[in-house]
């Protein structure tokens, strides 16, 4: 069987993770960039950085000390490496969510199976400017736990993904308030009996944040959008 291998790829800033159709009309670009060790290597979220380059992350199999690892690529207003970064164990570590800090490092959400307290943890990594490790942390219990997205408060910072380990039922949407240096302040889990799932956290003009996802224990039936 002929095996396919994905790489990043970056065009002016966004990313494609896969095979591009030959159908597909190419769009107008200023540039495009690939990132790859021949391995699998994708790419979950990018952010334009204060220097006018971009912050990428997501999880590779081509570098790292296990199977997949969170890959973190800095690179210029062109797309031409500055620096990468990979942070794991012997398992599964994936990458979701990389935002710049307010002192021009980054803060990073995924999940771990190498660390933590059960069979996956939400992770959460800080790094300084340069993507040297400055701390980290996990946060769950036996059962599976993700975190997506993150947003930095103050000197505080909102995690949201979701939980098994807590809440009302099957998966549940769950945020974690943290402190400057990652030490949790509360967590706080939404949702019913069955399936509900956040992705993407925002802060608010009037100092609060908004959540989506998806939930299957209310709305209309199976799946509805949850804000």
């Amino acid at each position: 069987m002929k095996k396919i291998y994905r790489s990043l790829f970056l065009i002016s800033g966004i990313f494609f993770s896969g095979i591009l159709s030959a159908q597909t009309p190419a769009p107008d670009t200023t540039w495009t960039q690939m990132y790859s060790g021949g391995l699998f290597d994708w790419a979950w979220q990018v952010q334009q950085t204060t220097d006018g380059g971009y912050i990428m992350v997501g999880d590779t199999e081509s570098a790292g000390a296990g199977s997949f690892d969170i890959g973190v690529i800095k690179t210029d207003s062109e797309g031409n490496t500055i620096w990468t970064k990979t942070f794991g164990g012997d398992s599964y570590d994936v990458g979701h969510c990389v935002k710049q800090t307010s002192d021009g490092g980054y803060i990073i959400t995924g999940y771990t199976y190498s660390y933590g307290a059960g069979s996956s943890d939400m992770w959460l990594i800080k790094t300084d400017v340069n993507g040297n490790l400055e701390w980290d942390n996990t946060f769950g219990d036996t059962e599976p736990e993700h975190g997506y997205s993150v947003v930095q408060s103050g000197d505080e910072y909102i995690v949201t993904g979701y939980t098994k380990s807590y809440g009302e039922g099957d998966y549940d949407v769950w945020l974690v308030k943290t402190d400057n240096l990652g030490n949790e302040i509360w967590n706080q889990t939404y949702g019913g009996p069955e399936d509900d799932r956040s992705y993407a956290i925002q802060s608010t003009s009037d100092d609060n944040f908004v959540v989506a996802g998806f939930t299957e224990s209310f709305g209309a039936g199976n799946y509805d959008m949850w804000l």
